[in-house]
């Protein structure tokens, strides 16, 4: 995104402002309840920075960030920050519990899946290529450093979005207590207690963009995160491939819900979770039911 561009707009409402701004290749806003409207710009401007920081950080469609320098120096031994080393540590508790099927080292196998709407079904062969570049079980890392074979990448695209929902949270909620709801592109956590105890009303957008099939929940405290099936799929003599793949064969999983949103205290454990659910594909909502996991689900 150009630097130039980015701009933080204010926008009075019945209760309070709302800030929006564009950021991770979405529109990104936060709703907080304040007559004051000095403090309601400042907590836009909070919230906007620190998307805009860790998208140039983590990006992968950025070639100065850090994602590029780790992928660009692969086989090289790297050195890491505190936050990196954190996210890594989060992705490998993600690793674990989903059992390797939630991977950040999956993401180069759109080099054989373009996802583009098109028939263009890549061969058993091109899959089998890129998944001998897939295995987060064959990275090293620790506290300073990080290293993986080359030819590998890493792609923070499964965690930044809801990581930054949770970063801005945290960072607005140490300037004022006034109750706000942060949102980036669906993914978003409410802080604070409303008059009356009124809870935020969250829509829930239907993949087909029908406003009149949309959801509306409600939520007084924690987070929510989406993940969906709509928009990125190759179809080929009207069997349809979803873009959600099962990284222990490189091909998509059978029959995943259009959108699943799941509830969670932080954003980033909504958001793991959400994604979680799609891989079980069939069994995406019997999965989140038998973990007692609040969630809706559109197919």
């Amino acid at each position: 995104m150009d630097k130039a561009t980015r701009v933080v707009n204010c926008l009075a409402r019945e209760g309070g402002f709302t800030l929006s701004f564009f950021a991770m290749a979405s529109l990104c806003e936060v709703l907080i309840d304040t007559d004051n409207e000095a403090l309601a710009i400042e907590v836009g401007r909070i919230a906007a920075n620190e998307a805009w920081r860790i998208e140039d950080k983590y990006s992968r469609y950025d070639s100065k960030s850090l994602c590029s320098e780790i992928n660009n120096k692969a086989g090289q031994v790297i050195e890491i920050d505190k936050e990196t080393f954190n996210l890594f540590e989060f992705a490998n508790q993600c690793y674990d519990m989903s059992e390797g099927a939630f991977d950040i080292t999956s993401g180069i196998l759109r080099k054989a899946w373009p996802f583009d709407g098109s028939d263009n079904v890549p061969s058993k062969k091109s899959v089998q290529a890129a998944l001998q570049f897939v295995g987060w079980d064959k990275v090293s890392y620790s506290a300073n450093s990080f290293v993986m074979k080359k030819g590998m990448e890493i792609d923070f695209g499964g965690l930044g979005k809801e990581y930054a929902v949770d970063r801005a949270v945290l960072l607005i909620s140490q300037k004022t207590n006034a109750p706000f709801l942060v949102n980036y592109g669906g993914d978003l956590a409410v802080y604070g207690t409303r008059e009356y105890d009124a809870p935020w009303q969250v829509g829930i957008e239907h993949p087909s963009f029908d406003s009149s099939q949309s959801t509306l929940v409600t939520l007084r405290t924690g987070a929510v995160a989406t993940s969906g099936d709509a928009n990125r799929f190759l179809l080929k003599n009207n069997h349809r491939y979803s873009h959600i793949l099962n990284v222990k064969t490189g091909w998509p999983v059978i029959n995943p819900p259009n959108s699943i949103t799941v509830a969670a205290p932080q954003c980033i454990q909504a958001g793991f979770l959400a994604t979680l659910a799609l891989i079980q594909g069939v069994n995406a909502e019997n999965f989140l039911k038998e973990q007692n996991i609040l969630h809706w689900s559109i197919r």
